[in-house]
């Protein structure tokens, strides 16, 4: 049975979509790109404020499924410029300092509102 997830502490769905679904012990939190869930709007700054307001989306959404960052087994990193690769590796490494997840990256043509980092996730109960 699925589950929808949702906390006000990350940005509302801007499309037809949930937050997180969670299933058979695992779940799955859509690509989140670095809106501020206080404003509605993305924050300012470059890629390294983008990534870290994305990880903290991440986290909230974590939280309120009754997860933690360290149950997180893969990540998906869209980047609208592979020029920010090294930049949002190392904010995205402060999460994830012991037994890090699989995680693929790829340079994109455009991301929504103009964002240049999203992050999809998915955790697992061990």
């Amino acid at each position: 049975m699925k589950k929808v997830i949702f906390t006000e502490h990350a940005p509302k769905a801007i499309g037809p979509y949930s937050q997180a679904i969670e299933t058979n012990g695992m779940l799955f939190i859509s690509g989140q790109v670095p809106i501020d869930p206080a404003t509605g709007k993305i924050v300012e700054g470059g890629i390294k404020e983008q990534t870290e307001q994305v990880m903290k989306n991440i986290g909230a959404i974590l939280k309120a499924a009754g997860y933690e960052y360290n149950d997180v087994i893969k990540s998906t990193c869209l980047l609208s410029d592979m020029a920010n690769f090294a930049d949002m590796n190392e904010v995205y490494g402060r999460y994830y300092t012991e037994n890090p997840p699989a995680r693929a990256a790829y340079g994109v043509v455009r991301l929504p509102l103009g964002a240049l980092v999203e992050i999809e996730t998915i955790a697992a109960k061990q």
